[in-house]
């Protein structure tokens, strides 16, 4: 919600003479990103299957590499954000980051080219036999120094990129907010279109022609990334660092604690003096920021940090002490943390539904017929690009046919709230698994009533298709919502913070999933029959499992609902710039 507070002077906020790209910058960066985005998913889809049969590893010491690297890959965005916010500003970030990414992807493709860098091949029955020479600790170092390199990569660019798509609009007039709503729906559009062409495209070429031209395309997919962001310098906005928020942030806890026992004042909406509310001036520029957090009644005990007492302030109204006075800008940059941090966890259950695409789905895809006439076979990795075909087909509809007629009923200009967004996806991802687990007991029954030598049950693997294509409406739904939330509920200093959530949230929900599947894996087998989830799926019961992730839903929905109803979305004040001739703490004669 944004405010408008004027001088008595004028009725209106003085404009601002910054000018934004809007759309003419936009195509440059959803460019950028789309191919970089191509470069690490055409890497990283297939990179298990390259270092058990490329490489020669275990099915243990494999799944470990995956495991660390995806998780410090969405756990480092938020020191990227901090570097972005604190130093080096957004395009400044991506920029460095694509060249780290690049060498990543070099390092990678030459482990596929050069003999020296990989292990000497071997055929199928000598891997299924354990007989092949395994990598050797030198060549397992360049491709481990490869997924660093990624990891740094990644770490920079996708806390930033979304948001230095967002500098782009104005969000303080309508047209820029329809465009920043639209701009989410087609960044994920773009996402979900480079998924298609990774699970398709790029693993056929990996598997069936070669790895070094399938890793030579992702490699390419970089270079052109960077040319990409490089083009487009002369339209972009650039919002340089105003600091990081993460120091302002203990301040204020601080500052709370230490006047805990003071009582607050009844009525606290613009009471001078009372509270340190002083202009909000560029770090960079010094030009007074058009944009301000107004003071809230939420975690009314967070406002204490802004109460000042005698002895807080200077002669020149300056603050003597960070740890004892905060001002009201600091005091609402951190209830817009407090704010998303249980939406944050309430999204970790549906993300877990989501992670089963590539796991357990797969899984179930090997065990069905997978023949599309006499001479093709779907590839059971590529049986996930159902889901995404179901969000490719969606988005533009719903971006371009249902929202502008929702905008009209409900005045929300993206059609609905966002976590009234957020809310649906949650529930797709419950009736996701519940199809998941009924379409589990008819392959396991139609299997064990008609034993093979390979345990193939004789039904189609497009069984598979309704559980993807909720999964599909869930990611539609729930995944941007998300990613919009955590950026439309941040101030501009602080957008490359929110947006390092989402991957912070599917990064918990990984190892959250991984949690489960142990516990079930542990728990659930006896002397009499074996567990769950055991490696000959038609003895297991992965449907129950996919049950246990409904129900776990169904309490995460009732616990969403439950924070939705409560929740206050960020308010903006849209204020005059000081004038020319005054600056703050400091009195002209």
């Amino acid at each position: 919600m944004i405010e408008k507070i004027s001088s008595s002077e004028s009725s209106s906020a003085t404009k601002t003479n910054k000018k934004y790209g809007g759309w003419k910058a936009v195509p440059f960066i959803l460019g950028n990103e789309t191919f970089e985005r191509l470069a690490v998913f055409g890497l990283l889809l297939n990179f298990m299957v390259y270092l058990t049969t490329q490489l020669h590893l275990n099915q243990v010491s494999a799944s470990n590499v995956m495991n660390i690297w995806f998780g410090l890959t969405n756990f480092g965005p938020l020191l990227g954000a901090f570097i972005s916010d604190a130093f080096f500003g957004r395009f400044r970030t991506i920029a460095f980051a694509s060249f780290s990414s690049l060498l990543g992807m070099v390092l990678v493709f030459l482990t596929s080219w050069l003999p020296e860098l990989h292990p000497p091949s071997c055929t199928a029955q000598e891997l299924a036999k354990g007989e092949c020479v395994k990598a050797s600790n030198s060549q397992m170092g360049v491709v481990i120094l490869g997924l660093c390199f990624l990891t740094i990569g990644s770490a920079g660019i996708r806390p930033c990129s979304i948001p230095f798509g967002v500098d782009q609009f104005d969000q303080t007039t309508e047209e820029g907010k329809k465009g920043m709503a639209s701009y989410f729906n087609w960044y994920y559009t773009t996402f979900t279109l480079v998924l298609l062409v990774s699970q398709t495209l790029v693993i056929y070429v990996q598997t069936s022609i070669s790895w070094k031209i399938g890793f030579a395309i992702p490699t390419v997919c970089m270079f052109l990334s960077i040319i990409m962001l490089f083009v487009g310098t002369r339209l972009y906005v650039y919002v340089k660092p105003e600091g990081s928020t993460f120091p302002g942030i203990g301040h204020v806890l601080v500052a709370a604690y230490r006047k805990r026992k003071l009582m607050l004042p009844i009525i606290e909406d613009k009471l001078d003096g009372v509270f340190y509310d002083p202009p909000l001036i560029s770090a960079s520029s010094g030009d007074s920021l058009p944009l301000k957090l107004p003071l809230t009644q939420q975690f009314r005990a967070l406002n204490k940090a802004a109460l000042i007492m005698e002895g807080d302030l200077n002669e020149d109204k300056s603050i003597v002490n960070k740890w004892r006075l905060t001002s009201i800008q600091q005091v609402e940059e951190v209830k817009c943390i407090a704010r998303v941090l249980p939406i944050l966890f309430t999204s970790i259950i549906p993300l877990i539904a989501l992670l089963q695409q590539g796991t357990f789905n797969v899984t179930q895809a090997l065990k069905m017929d997978r023949n599309l006439g006499p001479k093709f076979q779907v590839p059971a990795g590529s049986i996930g690009v159902i889901s995404y075909i179901t969000i490719a087909l969606w988005l533009p509809f719903y971006d371009r046919i249902l929202v502008p007629r929702l905008r009209k009923m409900t005045n929300q200009e993206g059609g609905i709230t966002l976590l009234l967004r957020i809310g649906i996806g949650n529930v797709f991802s419950i009736l996701s698994m519940v199809v998941a687990g009924l379409v589990e007991k008819l392959r396991r029954d139609s299997a064990n009533s008609h034993q093979n030598p390979l345990g193939i049950a004789p039904i189609s693997v497009f069984y598979l298709a309704p559980q993807l294509v909720l999964m599909g409406m869930c990611e539609a739904f729930s995944a941007i919502g998300l990613i919009e939330i955590f950026n439309r509920e941040f101030p501009e200093n602080m957008r490359s913070v929110g947006n390092s959530l989402f991957p912070f949230a599917f990064g918990c929900a990984s190892y959250v999933s991984a949690i489960i599947v142990n516990i079930v894996h542990h728990v659930t087998g006896t002397h009499s029959h074996p567990d769950w989830l055991t490696n000959d799926i038609n003895a297991g019961r992965i449907d129950y499992f996919y049950y246990i992730i409904a129900g776990l839903g169904v309490i995460n929905l009732v616990y969403f609902i439950h924070v939705a109803t409560r929740y206050q979305y960020k308010k903006i004040q849209v204020i005059d710039p000081l004038p020319q001739d005054m600056e703050m703490g400091s009195h002209k004669t």
